[in-house]
């Protein structure tokens, strides 16, 4: 069975990253595509569901995690820890299913230190305006909280290099388009499609 493909999706708050990729698994069988859910010490919002979200944890819980390796990247953002669990995501991975990390910079950089055949996708916001627009918009942050966000969308976006793809969420539809595509022309590589396709090139090739 093909080894599913890692997806590293990063950008500045507000880009419209996690959005985009709850819209790309309604599209997607849950034997096709999951995406990662993290632990993190934030408090829970009230639309957000345990397990679902995030697995809410405490502050000692997550340190026990991270002295017992139990996370493939973590790190502190806005005060509060994140981290994606390393058996779930090994896990899945090696039933073929493709998995989404909702991560940042900082995350990414770890993840690719490990498996390194990870892909990588960094969301861009088509201006500082919509993004502190939209910010504004999602109603969930103090005006404080809100420009601390905008002045750290720089550093965040300082790292769009280190990406292998890069895309500018100002039309919607578009920008899923465009991660679909991605999605479909990974799945499309060689390796992928000689395991999925072994018997028929073997036939195709019979004298």
């Amino acid at each position: 069975m093909a080894q599913g493909t890692l997806y590293i999706v990063s950008a500045p708050s507000g880009a419209g990253k996690s959005t985009l990729i709850q819209a790309l698994l309604k599209m997607q069988p849950l034997y096709d595509t999951q995406v990662s859910v993290s632990h993190t010490t934030r408090a829970k919002r009230p639309a957000e569901h345990y397990g679902e979200h995030y697995f809410f944890v405490s502050k000692d819980e997550f340190f026990q995690m991270i002295e017992g390796g139990a996370f493939l990247e973590y790190a502190k953002v806005f005060g509060n820890y994140y981290g994606t669990s390393r058996a779930c995501v090994t896990q899945v991975l090696s039933t073929g299913v493709d998995v989404f990390l909702d991560i940042d910079w900082q995350g990414a950089q770890q993840i690719r230190a490990q498996i390194p055949q990870a892909r990588s996708i960094f969301i861009l916001p088509p201006s500082k305006e919509e993004l502190n627009r939209r910010l504004r918009g999602r109603g969930q942050d103090s005006v404080k909280l809100i420009a601390k966000r905008m002045a750290h969308s720089v550093d965040e976006i300082m790292h769009y290099a280190e990406y292998d793809y890069l895309i500018v969420n100002d039309d919607f539809d578009l920008a899923l388009s465009d991660l679909k595509t991605i999605i479909r022309a990974e799945r499309l590589r060689l390796n992928r499609q000689l395991l999925k396709h072994g018997a028929l090139i073997s036939k195709l090739l019979e004298d």
